[in-house]
């Protein structure tokens, strides 16, 4: 409760062939044994996510990948994990064995890097066995025009200069980004509807409605939080009107019953539509469940991995509302966590929730795919809203999405 969310976090990946030393440099990082090292080519299999506060950046979070050399029927697999890493990448780290030298395969991967516009430095390891003049070091910033820095993992050398060049060359824009801010005033009054429900976890609120209070505060907003069935009781305790109500989509329908009007009403999924992905795709998306027929394939994404609950909201309430609305026999498929398939032209919708747990980059790739490939996604909240007949008024705190949907 008390750290920053990992979506909310630079995303560091470690990169480099297998026995570069890539394990070993992130023990040196983070100064714990998080990573298993071992002279064994292939001991990293599944990337390795580890949390922490990397000065004089703050919160990051550090990824240990396979090595893309890797072979085999399960080397490739960890390769193509590897490579899956990349599009959740903020900032990348290229670790090279000293003693083996940089190569061409090395440079290729490097170059992809930078073909997706992620900052990477190149690190040569192992100095404790070879240390390299100062005119190679060189010769490789000119090649490959990124920042280069020598270290030995094993002696922790060079550990702090590489902390610093991360912190000079990194840059994060979701920093930057605010779920509400630019809707709101210093000193609106912001009224969060959070229901206390078996699928809420034990004595603390869910992520999206920690966020977004805080996100009110930082704005010098003023936030009032409450339940769905004091939520009447709390306008008439207020002196002020609110200048916005957010709630939990699972009860939008009385929410918005009980809001008057003239105030503002959204929720906390179409609001993380918006801070990680794009609100107008998503709109256009839901204009797709009106052609769903027989035989309409869709797939519900939730990018995070809970017990489910008997009336769950991904495996039981959204599909039924589907149906209903289309009249039809719709075919469910759902995908979870990191996992989200690449064959996505199989189907004709995408439901994705909010994202909280995803970082805007991982969010993007899913949003951008599904444009590349045809495919129609948009967001729990969203047909929600529309299955209860309050979409128009959910969507005006947003003018071009409220426009759209007009259309």
């Amino acid at each position: 409760m008390n750290n920053t969310p990992i979506g909310n976090r630079l995303h560091i990946a470690i990169f480099g062939r297998r026995n570069a030393g890539k394990s070993t440099l992130i023990n040196a990082l983070t100064g714990q044994e998080i990573a298993v090292v071992s002279d064994v080519p292939g001991t990293t299999t599944d990337p390795v996510y580890k949390t922490m506060e990397l000065l004089p950046l703050g919160p990051v979070v550090i990824i240990d990948t396979a090595g893309i050399d890797d072979v085999g029927h399960l080397g490739n697999l960890r390769v193509e994990k590897t490579y899956d890493v990349l599009r959740k990448t903020n900032f990348a780290i290229y670790v090279v064995d000293a003693e083996e030298g940089l190569t061409e395969f090395d440079k290729q991967f490097i170059e992809e890097i930078k073909s997706k516009e992620i900052p990477v430095i190149l690190v040569l390891n192992k100095s404790d066995k070879k240390s390299m003049e100062q005119s190679e070091i060189n010769e490789y910033k000119k090649n490959l025009g990124i920042p280069v820095c020598e270290i030995s993992s094993i002696n922790k050398q060079g550990i702090e200069e590489l902390k610093q060049l991360i912190a000079k060359h990194a840059k994060f824009d979701e920093a930057d980004l605010t779920i509400v801010g630019d809707l709101i005033n210093p000193g609106d009054v912001v009224v969060l509807v959070t229901p206390i429900d078996k699928a809420a976890p034990k004595g603390r609120l869910i992520l999206p409605q920690q966020q977004t209070i805080r996100d009110i505060i930082e704005n010098d907003a003023i936030a009032v939080v409450t339940k769905e069935y004091e939520l009447k009781e709390t306008f008439e305790s207020l002196n002020k009107k609110p200048s916005l109500v957010i709630t939990d989509s699972q009860v939008f329908l009385k929410v918005s019953a009980d809001t008057p009007e003239d105030i503002r009403l959204t929720s906390f999924s179409i609001l993380f539509a918006r801070y990680k992905g794009e609100l107008i795709e998503m709109v256009k998306g839901l204009k797709k469940i009106e052609q769903l027929k027989e035989g309409s394939r869709v797939l519900i994404v939730e990018g995070c991995t809970h017990h489910r609950q008997a009336d769950d909201i991904g495996k039981v309430k959204i599909p039924r509302w589907i149906r209903q609305m289309s009249g039809s026999q719709i075919e469910f498929e759902w995908a979870s966590g990191n996992y989200f398939p690449k064959d996505i032209e199989r189907f004709d919708l995408i439901i994705h929730c909010g994202g909280c747990m995803l970082n805007k980059l991982e969010m993007q790739y899913r949003i951008n795919l599904s444009r590349q490939k045809g495919v129609a996604i948009t967001n729990y909240g969203m047909l929600i809203a529309a299955v209860q007949g309050i979409l128009k008024r959910a969507l005006k705190p947003f003018p071009s999405a409220y426009v759209l949907l007009e259309e």
